[in-house]
Order: structure tokens, then sequence, then C-alpha cells
């Protein structure tokens, strides 16, 4: 059975899993503000490992959040996901964080809306079908009354944004689920299993983590 390790870091969630044949065995992970990656990403590594029993040899591949989240979060996260996979020879699977994130939400019908806060009134977003099929593409975007306004079906928004959107999206057909939601290296573990399978890997000296392109800046014509 394949063992998988799972690494999230695209937000301020470290969150590091390891999964056996698609399914999340041992999780570390914790939320801080002032994005503590670097110095609890190689201990959560070390922890999972040891309290599964295996070795990092045991390892059939690592997974690592493709973005889009905080540029130093993805590079921490990507960096090390690379050594892992250079020292032991082993692929690398990259994983669409808004995927993952949608991926803690079950409905049966309507839409889920994974978004990431990235400043003032400013998210990374994207739409998926109840299945997690992806139905838009990743955005950028900022948030308006008027965002998401040509989606009729039930809308489910999931993810860190709540607080500062909610006065916004307020049509009686967008559903909050909670506060604050981050990417977890746990919603990783079946998605990476999957692209596992049908061998679907990225180029470990060439792979980049996700950037979008900056937000529209306007100045004040005052």
């Amino acid at each position: 059975m394949e063992y998988i390790l799972n690494i999230e870091t695209a937000t301020k969630n470290c969150s590091v899993a390891l999964a056996k044949g698609g399914k999340t065995i041992v999780c570390k992970e914790i939320a801080e503000e002032g994005y503590s990656h670097a110095e609890r990403l190689h201990v959560f590594i070390e922890e999972v490992i040891k309290e599964a029993g295996i070795t990092l040899n045991d390892l059939s591949a690592i997974a690592v959040s493709q973005g889009p989240g905080s540029y130093t979060g993805l590079r921490i996260g990507v960096s090390a996901a690379k050594g892992l996979c250079y020292a032991l020879d082993i692929p690398l699977i990259a994983v669409d964080t808004l995927q993952a994130l949608a991926s803690q939400v079950t409905i049966s019908s309507g839409l889920i809306i994974p978004m990431i806060d990235a400043r003032r009134m400013e998210v990374y977003s994207a739409v998926f079908a109840p299945n997690y099929e992806r139905k838009r593409e990743v955005l950028a975007e900022i948030i308006t009354e008027n965002s998401f306004e040509d989606l009729e079906e039930k809308l489910y928004f999931v993810g860190d944004c709540a607080e500062k959107c909610k006065s916004v999206l307020a049509k009686e057909n967008y559903i909050f689920l909670d506060e604050i939601v981050y990417p977890s290296a746990k919603e990783m573990s079946a998605i990476s299993f999957e692209k596992f399978k049908k061998s679907d890997t990225v180029d470990v000296a060439y792979f980049e983590p996700y950037y979008l392109k900056d937000f529209m800046i306007t100045t004040s014509k005052k």
C-alpha cells in the first residue's frame, strides 16, 4: 500500500498529513498569525513519519499544495517537497489548493466556492460542483456585491474570508459554512492518491507554485 506525504503551506495553516492508500493516517497542523511554516514544517514531517512507524524510505511520493496562496508559504512547502523528492528519488505531485479546500464541504446540490484571503476585499477563488469538478477557473478577484451574481444555484462559501465577505455577499442563495476554514493536508490525501495512480506528477526540477497575477490596483483621482 502506497504511503504519500502531503504538505500544505499555502495559508496560515502549516499542515502535514501522511496517507496510506489515499486515506490520512496521521496529520499535524497549526494555524498561526506569524506564519511559522519555516520552523514547524520539518518538525511535523518528522513527527508524522515517526508516529506512523515508518521511515522516509517507505514513501512512494510527496504531494504539495500548488497554490494559490501565500508566496512565502508556498515557497517553503515546495522547497521542502522538492528536497525530499530529490533525496528519496520519488515523484512529486501538485495538488490544487482550492480543490483541497472545497473537499472539506459535502453537498448534494449547488456549488462550492472556496476562497483564500489575499488582502483587503481581495480573494483567490474558484467554483466547484458537488463532486469537486472545477466549474470555473481560479481567479484573483476583488469581492463586490455583484460577485457571483451570474450563479443562481445555492453557493456554499468556505475558506478564511467569511468575516469580510458576509456583509457584501448577502444574497439569499449565499451560504457561509464557517467563519474560518483553512486548506489542510488531510483533504489532499485522496486527491494526491488519485493523481499517483494516474502517474499525474510534475517535474521536480522545474515545478513552480501557482502564482496568480497581481490584483488590479486603481489610484484615486482626488
